[in-house]
This record gives structure tokens, sequence and C-alpha cells, in this order.
């Protein structure tokens, strides 16, 4: 057996998929290396090896997660719901309260002993995700009962939105929006919906108010900063500006690889703003297709929902898509000013640990359910 027909023979599930993922990952890599460019200089005196090994290594470990969490199979996700989002909850209060101190935002935590931070947020959104797809599975009927969405379903969400919002807060909107879409793939009363939506403003509105008492522990006045920019200046900040510049630079066909000149001028370049330096070399044309990947996998996890026989399976598929595709939508949304500056990275493709782990994971468990709908239907 050759080493493709190898490879191909223990890599199952949606084939459409590990595509996507395969061509995301290259995508990475190249704008990655362009793009920390001049990071390297300013830390590494020029050397731009040191990051593209270190996001090559990441990247790697990455796919290794997806090609692990797609063996398990996913009612092995259901069991552990419970359990990880129990988790979750002390770990962002730890991290709101002790949390380490990045871009004047409290988002990591250190392990002592490996010397290694994460951020509890982007393990909190794939917790909450798998936790509302257990309890949608649990009430496969209609639930319009207030004892069955109350509790099961809406407690949660406020509290893992609202843990992660004073620090994150464009990382609370992506989860709250997603768990409002799952809610209605879900089935559940509109009355609920609505409920939750007016219950989010109703501590988002406490968490302004807290802001002004705490300031260090809740970042209000960023997010009123940010929002009379957007509101008031037409032309964007610094950093939206210069993504405009970049993409407008880029044109239909790009300035080839490597070329990037916002790469010197552009804050994040390599994680919040790589989209611009992706569109900047690669033009319109690359700019299309990266958003057009996105697309695709959100559409082929929707295909799994009308295939997969068990309520789970279609509920984590559509979550955790819906969640990938919606950060993916705001990142690109934020070079051109749709909205205001967030500090979203673009999954599978900016460069950053714990981003690159916890979408990897999550590719992975979508996986997971395509192999089990493909060996139903071979059998």
């Amino acid at each position: 057996m050759s080493l493709g027909n190898r490879i191909a023979a223990n890599l199952r599930g949606d084939r459409t998929i590990w595509m996507i993922v395969a061509v995301l990952s290259i995508i990475s890599v190249l704008a990655v290396y362009s793009a920390a460019g001049s990071l390297a200089w300013q830390a590494r005196g020029g050397n731009t090896t040191i990051y593209l090994m270190r996001h090559s290594i990441m990247l790697a470990f990455g796919l290794f997660l997806i090609y692990l969490c797609h063996l398990m199979h996913y009612r092995r996700y259901q069991q552990m719901a419970p359990f990880l989002l129990l988790i979750s909850v002390p770990l962002l209060a730890l991290t709101l309260l002790f949390g380490q101190s990045i871009n004047q935002a409290s988002r990591w935590i250190e392990i002592p002993i490996l010397s290694f931070s994460f951020q509890p947020s982007d393990f909190a959104k794939l917790a909450l995700v798998l936790y509302i797809a257990r309890a949608l599975t649990q009430k496969q009927e209609y639930i319009t009962s207030f004892k069955d969405a109350f509790l099961p379903i809406i407690v949660p969400v406020l509290i893992i939105c609202g843990l992660i919002a004073p620090a994150n807060l464009s990382t609370a909107l992506v989860l709250f929006c997603t768990c409002i879409a799952l809610m209605f793939v879900g089935r559940v009363s509109p009355r609920y919906i609505f409920l939750l939506g007016l219950l989010g403003i109703v501590v988002f509105a406490g968490l302004i108010a807290l802001g002004e008492v705490y300031p260090d522990l809740v970042r209000s006045e960023t997010w009123i900063s940010r929002m009379q920019d957007y509101l008031h200046n037409p032309d964007g900040g610094y950093q939206v500006q210069q993504a405009k510049i970049a993409i407008a630079r880029g044109g239909v066909f790009g300035a080839g690889p490597g070329n990037s000149v916002a790469r010197n001028f552009l804050p994040y370049s390599h994680a919040d703003f790589i989209y611009a330096i992706i569109c900047e070399e690669y033009g319109l044309i690359g700019g299309v297709l990266v958003l057009g990947l996105y697309v695709m996998l959100f559409f082929r996890a929707v295909k799994l929902v009308t295939k997969s026989p068990k309520a789970f399976g279609a509920f984590l598929a559509i979550g955790l898509s819906l969640m990938l595709t919606i950060q993916a939508l705001a990142n690109i949304a934020v070079s051109v000013h749709l909205v205001p500056a967030t500090g979203l990275t673009l999954p599978m493709i900016s460069m950053g640990g714990t981003s690159m782990v916890f979408s990897s994971i999550a590719i992975g468990m979508i996986l997971s359910v395509s192999k089990f709908i493909e060996k139903i239907e071979n059998t």
C-alpha cells in the first residue's frame, strides 16, 4: 500500500473538511512567515525562522489533535460535557481575578510547573458548546417549558459568557451568538431565545456599571472607546486604516508572497489582522478563497446535520462549525471595518497556541461525527 493510500485509510470522515484543513494549514504557514517579519526584526534581530518553526510546530500539534479527536467516538464528548463545563467556570474566575495581563486584559493563566500560558476562554467556548448540544439532545422535543430552557441552557450561557466578557468581550459575543443560533436549531421556543437575549443585555449593562467601579477588572472603557471610534471615525483607527491600505494595495491578484508592506506598520499582523496581510499578498483571489473555505466548512457541517441519526452529533457539528465560522467572519469584518476592532484570531491561520489547539480540537470533533456517519453509510 502506498503512503498516500495509507494516509487516506487512516483519515476517516468528510474528505472535504480534511481538504479545508490542509489548505488552511498551508495558507497559515505562508501568511504567518510573512506577517511575522516585522515582529522578528523587533524581537529576534530579523530571524523570521524562529517564528516559522514555532508556528509550524504548533500547527503540526494542532493537526495531530485533529487526528486524535476524530478517532474518538463523538458520544464520548457528550459524556465529558458536564465535567468540562464545571472545570471552565473556576478557570475563568481564576483568570479574571489573577490572570496574566497581556494587552491590558487578564486573558491568560499560567501553569507553574509547565511554564505554559493559555486562554481559558478558548477552553470554555468548547465546553459550553458541548454542554448546550448535550442539553438540547436530552430535550429533543420542542422546548416550551421554562424548566427545560432556563436552568439547563440559559443559565450556563449567561455564566460562561459573563465570566469571559470582562476581559474578552469579542469572544463572549461570538460564543453568545453561537449559543443563540444553536438554540434556534434545537427548536427552543422563541420566547426563551428572546429571554436569553434580554438577560444578555442586562448582564452586559451590569458589567459596564461594574467597570466604572473596578476598571482593572472590567474593560468597559475600552469597549466604549472602540465603539465611539467605530461610530465617529469613518476611516477607523490606526490598525483598521493600515488594514484597509493593505487590502487596497493587494488589488485582485496581490503583491505576491512575502511582499507585504503593511506588516511593517500593522500591529498584530500575524494574529488579529492576518487577513489583511493575506489580501495584500494574494489579492482579492486569496481573500475570497479564505472566506470561501470557512463558509464551505459550515455547509459541510450542515450536511452532517441532515445525515446524522443521533441528535447530539447534529448539534455538536453545527454548534462547533458555527463557532468557528462566526469567529472567522468577525475577524475578517474587522479588517474591512464592518465591526469595531476586536482581539479575535482567524481560526487555523493566525499565529497563537491556544487558539490553534482548541480550533483543532473543534474540527476533530466535527470529523468524529462525520466518521460515524460515513461508517453507517458504508454498512
